[in-house]
């Protein structure tokens, strides 16, 4: 796994943006926000991309995809937008270059019902055409690389993302992001890794492979069947911010439990700071729910039970740190004996 971590923590050039490495972090809706980006960034991922930002809400001056759109403290600052009308795309993108974003990410990949009844996200793949004059729109209005993130296809009777990638990057695409499933698939099965290669021979811009990445097995395995550039890790990421520098053989990452643990605890009061604390509350619960699955396993129900109802910032921090804590002086003891 020595070959694959080296080839791994080499840069990979996306235009005039250089990724550092080349383990990314997916767009989460829900939670890569910026506190959770920050925290992988610092940790070594190779490019962070933001929620997805919808397009028309941002022109309109909506708080909740202004607040999305931040980067503090990230470079090259990456915005993922998402939409399904031309205008509003075009004009979504100048917004998020003004705000400092290296790069815009076309959200072509969303499976969700409330995204995809509204001909966005992976809708827009039954309609290439459509989906072309967005990504043309997008390219206009700005100067930076544009990128594009989308499924095999709609259903296994249309994996057309070799067609739609090849037409996107003769219409200005620097980069193509490949989610190994289709959208009526949502995250059911299997990644096909086999499938991302027919986009690999579509297209000479970088390409990234979504989808199933959890190990340096599995990206080895990823990158042999897919001739794939990188990777991009999604679900993995939750309850472990530093995977993909991990992944990446980063030397940011936190080495040992309680080095982690303290990166769990930092991330709390950074979403209480970030979204003040009757939000932050609420938005860290699920957050808390994946430290504790991956550091602190063992934690009686009931406790678990108390960390999700609580709602005093403060109450919550201290049953979160004496759960941690209490995993931790389990493995020493159990270490010891």
């Amino acid at each position: 796994m020595q070959n694959i971590k080296a080839s791994l923590s080499q840069p990979l050039q996306i235009g005039p943006v250089t990724a550092r490495n080349r383990v990314f972090l997916a767009p989460l809706s829900g939670i890569s926000d910026l506190p959770f980006r920050q925290l992988a960034w610092q940790h070594g991922a190779g490019l962070v991309f933001t929620e997805m930002v919808a397009s028309r809400e941002l022109v309109t001056d909506s708080r909740e995809s202004l607040v999305r759109l931040r980067g503090d403290g990230i470079d090259p600052h990456v915005v993922q937008l998402a939409g399904r009308e031309a205008g509003w795309m075009g004009e979504a993108a100048r917004i998020a270059e003004a705000a400092g974003a290296a790069m815009i990410d076309i959200n072509m990949g969303c499976p969700a019902k409330k995204v995809t009844g509204g001909y966005s996200g992976s809708a827009l793949m039954r309609d290439p055409d459509h989906a072309l004059e967005l990504i043309a729109a997008t390219v206009k209005a700005v100067s930076v690389p544009v990128t594009l993130k989308m499924r095999l296809g709609w259903d296994d009777d249309s994996h057309n993302a070799p067609l739609i990638a090849a037409r996107a990057e003769a219409a200005g695409v620097q980069m193509i992001t490949i989610h190994g499933r289709t959208r009526m698939q949502f995250y059911d099965g299997v990644a096909n890794w086999d499938a991302i290669a027919r986009v690999r021979d579509a297209v000479s811009v970088p390409l990234i492979a979504n989808g199933d990445v959890t190990s340096p097995a599995d990206i080895a395995e990823c990158l042999r069947r897919s001739g794939a550039d990188a990777v991009m890790v999604g679900r993995a990421a939750r309850g472990q911010p530093w995977i993909c520098g991990e992944l990446a053989g980063s030397d940011e990452v936190p080495a040992g439990a309680a080095a982690r643990q303290a990166v769990a605890l930092a991330h709390y009061r950074m979403m209480i700071s970030h979204y003040g604390e009757d939000v932050g509350v609420r938005h860290a619960r699920k957050h808390i729910g994946w430290y504790l699955e991956t550091l602190a396993p063992e934690t009686p129900a009931a406790v678990k039970t108390a960390l999700m109802t609580a709602r005093r910032a403060d109450e919550v921090f201290d049953m979160f740190a004496q759960a941690l804590a209490a995993s931790l002086q389990a493995s020493v003891l159990e270490s010891a004996a």
